[in-house]
């Protein structure tokens, strides 16, 4: 109140330039205005008004920025979480799809045996392989790629990553029934299967890693053929037929490879036989001769009287055997038509050349040098039998491998069971009757012809260097 007059409050009736009446403070006779904490100036409109002070703006900046970022790494967290868990049941699904539990109860069945077959997890054999680097690519085939992998224990394997295939129940049991046997293999000339992972669409499968690449690549290469000697293929010969032998009459199931060929013979650093890639194999029941089968096999090794029938037998592999031992002999391919016509399959012509006494102008050139001629015709005389059309007159694979465990034995010693061919006379044997010509026109390459089994989805030749 001023000169006895009655004090009125601005701020009550509005009368103030404040910016906000909020912050008008009533005093006697006038009024003030204030800024709110963190803010400073005049507080009037037609002043300076309030401005936040730069402490407060960086406050403000920091909470909203710190209030996104904690968003997003919920959102992301919450992402993760979803996607793991996601990954885990499709994993899931994956290892029972794909015969887990079957598999562990046969492990378990076993009783704990020390071959057993491992189950890797997908994240093991990630890291082995690098997240699958192409770098660590060894091979590839129709039917997928063969990683090289180190293990965490250090050890070196091939890993083989199939391509996508439709899978029926009953080939999943097969897998798993072959996954079993397999990996209680235990015979120094056959790839040992380590384990698998069930936890991929197609499971994958672990193999010990063998260095020095595939038969193949020694015989038909001429840059490595004139270091593989007569006496080195005698001996891969012999191991081959020793492993075959083994899985037609040694192991707990017989086993039919029905893919032999040199692709899938691998060989170590001293140049020991690896017998390999049982993906187009049959396990046999014991009480059962032969079996009904899609054929499936490659041309140029596929046995003719099987691939007539579809009867499967052990003499289906003898027949294969015969056509590696002529590769081995001739140095050349079983099936090629970069050849003219009439020595496109490697068998026929090799037989036709028996027939008329031309054995020694078909041979590599490799082995017409130094090597004892009448070790090549005793081989080439069993690789004519085991080329013979109908199986019944073929020998068994436990034959050829004791045949030529008595040609090895007789470089140094005479052995028991193989009779001296010192006396042979090669005109007199190369006139003998000969097995018919039989003569495949399947397109312009070497392929697999490959329909049924499970087996062809999860096990792909295992190429050079593995």
């Amino acid at each position: 109140m001023v000169g006895g007059g009655q004090d009125i409050n601005e701020c009550e009736r509005g009368n103030h330039d404040c910016e906000n009446g909020d912050q008008c403070v009533d005093t006697d006779g006038s009024y003030m205005c204030t800024c709110p904490k963190g803010f400073s100036g005049d507080g009037r409109r037609d002043g300076t008004g309030c401005t936040a002070d730069q402490s407060t703006l960086i406050k403000i900046v920091v909470g909203v920025s710190a209030s996104a970022i904690f968003l997003l790494i919920f959102v992301t967290c919450l992402y993760l979480i979803l996607k793991k868990r996601k990954l885990v049941m499709l994993k899931e699904k994956f290892f029972k799809q794909n015969g887990g539990i079957m598999l562990q109860q046969r492990i378990s069945g076993d009783g704990g045996s020390h071959d057993q077959a491992r189950v890797f997890t997908i994240d093991e054999l990630k890291r082995a392989t690098n997240n699958y680097d192409e770098s660590r690519i060894i091979g590839k085939g129709g039917f997928g790629t063969v990683y090289k992998g180190v293990l965490s224990d250090n050890r070196i394997v091939a890993i083989k990553k199939s391509k996508l295939a439709d899978q029926t129940q009953a080939q999943i049991e097969q897998f798993i029934n072959e996954v079993v046997i397999l990996s209680q293999i235990n015979h120094r000339n056959v790839v040992k299967l380590i384990g698998c992972c069930l936890e991929t669409e197609i499971p994958l499968l672990v193999y010990e890693f063998i260095p020095n690449g595939t038969l193949s690549d020694h015989i038909h290469n001429k840059g490595k053929s004139s270091t593989i000697t007569w006496d080195i293929r005698l001996r891969i010969a012999t191991e081959t037929a020793e492993a075959l032998s083994y899985l037609h009459s040694a192991a707990s199931v017989p086993i039919i490879h029905r893919d032999i060929k040199p692709m899938n013979i691998l060989l170590d650093d001293n140049y020991v036989a690896k017998v390999a890639d049982f993906g187009a194999s049959k396990l046999i029941p014991i009480d059962q001769v032969e079996l009904a089968t899609i054929v499936q096999g490659t041309l140029g090794y596929l046995d003719p009287e099987y691939l007539q029938t579809n009867q499967l037998t052990d003499k289906s592999d003898v027949y294969s055997f015969g056509v590696v031992l002529v590769e081995l002999l001739t140095g050349k391919k079983a099936l090629s038509f970069d050849r003219p016509e009439e020595e496109r399959n490697l068998a026929i012509h090799f037989l036709s050349n028996l027939k008329q006494e031309r054995l020694f102008q078909v041979l590599d050139e490799h082995l017409q040098l130094n090597d004892v001629p009448s070790e090549i015709i005793q081989v080439a005389k069993l690789a004519e039998r085991c080329l013979r059309v109908k199986g019944d007159e073929r020998p068994t694979m436990k034959e050829v491998a004791i045949e030529l465990q008595g040609i090895l034995a007789s470089k140094t010693r005479k052995h028991p069971w193989v009779q001296s061919s010192s006396n042979v006379d090669e005109g007199e044997y190369l006139l003998k009757e000969h097995t018919n010509d039989y003569e495949h026109t399947h397109g312009d390459n070497v392929n697999s012809i490959t329909y049924d089994s499970m087996s062809k989805h999860t096990m792909l030749p295992i190429a050079s260097g593995r």
